[in-house]
């Protein structure tokens, strides 16, 4: 398998990007993005179509699982963790189009800054401030909820979402879900205003993150779940489930 690899380009920030295309042979069928990423960084002397050499590219991975969400870029216009894209189901007349994450700030190459997904949990107060169980009846919501990997998708998707907004997008309303779930009705009260605030007030509801979503998230029920008890103040748990 041979594929033609476009990678968008950048130095740092502060410098215009550019498109360098590498050609990328395989004899593993089941190579990901990742795999040819990887594999040309270790390559010595590789060059470009132009003929230019190809300094190493930046990118970020950790499991390389898709259990982390670290290496989340944009392949052929569509958000997706570069360990689970397939080489051989991404390409178009043999080409393959690799960009970064478009809703945070550039870092170099493919990195992105999404720290601002770590700054919204943080003003939203996610997090327990001691150890609860969730019940029978929300103890899947809190599970579905956990899965999330804060990798970004959803939010690159998102017609709403902005760096800096008031709305914090999916990558927030997911997880604060299952501290909707877990906490007891006399504790809900903050955690229930900032979900309003920076979750359901902003959503457009057009619900693009549930296609894009690595873990598979049912985000559809989660949310529902969260806008019953902030919005509609009435408990749904687990008995909205999917037929």
């Amino acid at each position: 398998m041979k594929i033609r690899l476009d990678i968008l380009r950048r130095e740092s920030g502060e410098t215009e990007p550019y498109l360098q295309s590498i050609m990328f042979e395989t004899e593993d069928e089941n190579a990901t993005v990742a795999t040819a990423l990887s594999e040309i960084n270790k390559s010595e002397g590789i060059r470009d179509l132009n003929g230019k050499r190809v300094k190493p590219i930046r990118w970020e991975c950790s499991c390389l699982q898709k259990k982390c969400g670290a290496c989340a870029m944009v392949i052929n216009s569509h958000p997706q963790l570069a360990c689970n894209a397939r080489l051989k189901d991404c390409e178009k007349n043999g080409c393959i189009k690799i960009e970064p994450l478009r809703k945070f700030p550039v870092v170099q190459d493919l990195v992105v800054d999404r720290s601002v997904m770590f700054e919204n949990l943080r003003l939203m107060n996610v997090w327990f401030n001691e150890q609860t169980k969730a019940d029978e009846g929300s103890a899947e919501i809190s599970y579905e909820a956990s899965r999330c990997l804060q990798c970004g998708c959803c939010l690159e998707v998102c017609p709403n979402f902005y760096a800096g907004s008031e709305f914090f997008g999916t990558s927030a309303m997911v997880p604060i879900t299952r501290i909707i779930s877990e906490l007891p009705e006399a504790q809900k009260k903050e955690i229930l205003k900032a979900y309003r605030e920076h979750g359901y007030s902003g959503c457009g509801k057009s619900l693009a993150c549930r296609n894009v979503c690595p873990a598979g998230i049912d985000i559809d029920r989660l949310l529902v779940n969260s806008n019953a008890a902030a919005v509609w103040r009435r408990k749904i748990g687990g008995r909205n489930k999917k037929k």
